[in-house]
């Protein structure tokens, strides 16, 4: 039996529980809190990706999406799975906690086990994201990552995406190439493509989007304090469904602006994908 075939806790036994729920953090020193910032909603929105996940492997990429993650992990989700990004399973604090070789990694992804924050250089009305190349694939006008992984994260586990500044060159009514599968290109190649596949939101420095229509097309589910619908829709090149009532992206609460502050992310990488 291999160690991608054993059965058992993906931590090890002897690991301390995690923090419970809403857990107290020590009163700041640093007096009455400030206001919370854009990016600061943006990192509450990126956390709640993972809500009621369950014990799977979160794969943020940016420095919004890993502090979400990480608040997740303290606060709400305290079964999600924190890796270093190389082959160690780490705590809240970057504590290792396990052992997550490269085979290992790869049984979780195809099975539906991880949720990754990817990000996105373009992403359509469906869910279509391209990260390879901008312009006609014969003659690109520019050569991006290319495909990397994408189908494989798309097909195979939940995949949200990170767009920290929110503009018509990345909300496109068409990618120029698909790299991240889309709700329409699952279905179009079937069942297998289907089983697994599920976008369940993006986030960008304007708002929270999901997929809870009809036809899986973009929805607006939140927008951040102090940005309005027009302010969206004129920055996205397509027009995606509003509903009557858009709600406000959830505050963070006392507790949660300590941890992102004081203890997560005192260097404030979060200000420079998202200024404030």
């Amino acid at each position: 039996m291999t160690d991608a075939t054993r059965p058992g806790p993906l931590r090890p036994t002897s690991t301390p529980p995690a923090p419970p729920t809403g857990a107290p953090v020590p009163p700041s020193t640093r007096g009455p809190l400030l206001p919370p910032t854009r990016a600061e909603y943006c990192v509450i929105a990126c956390a709640e990706a993972w809500r009621d996940n369950g014990e799977v492997l979160a794969s943020p990429m940016g420095a919004v999406p890993s502090v979400g993650a990480r608040l997740a992990r303290r606060t709400f989700a305290p079964d999600l799975l924190l890796t270093d990004g190389e082959a160690m399973l780490v705590g809240p604090d970057g504590t290792p906690e396990g052992w997550l070789p490269y085979r290992r990694h790869l049984t979780m992804v195809t099975g539906g086990r991880r949720h990754v924050m990817m990000g996105a250089s373009q992403i359509d009305r469906f869910g279509n994201q391209n990260i390879s190349c901008i312009g006609d694939w014969e003659r690109p006008a520019r050569q991006l990552l290319g495909v990397r992984g994408a189908p494989v994260n798309t097909l195979n586990n939940p995949v949200s995406y990170w767009v920290p500044k929110h503009s018509t060159r990345v909300f496109v009514a068409k990618v120029d190439m698909i790299s991240g599968v889309g709700y329409d290109s699952a279905a179009a190649a079937g069942p297998t493509a289907t089983r697994y596949h599920r976008i369940p939101r993006v986030v960008s420095n304007l708002g929270v989007f999901d997929f809870a229509t009809p036809d899986h097309s973009m929805r607006l589910a939140s927008l951040h304090p102090g940005v309005t619908v027009e302010e969206v829709l004129a920055a996205t090149g397509f027009e995606p469904t509003i509903p009557d009532d858009v709600p406000y992206t959830r505050e963070p609460t006392p507790a949660e602006l300590e941890l992102i502050r004081e203890v997560i992310d005192p260097r404030g990488l979060r200000d420079r994908e998202v200024p404030g």
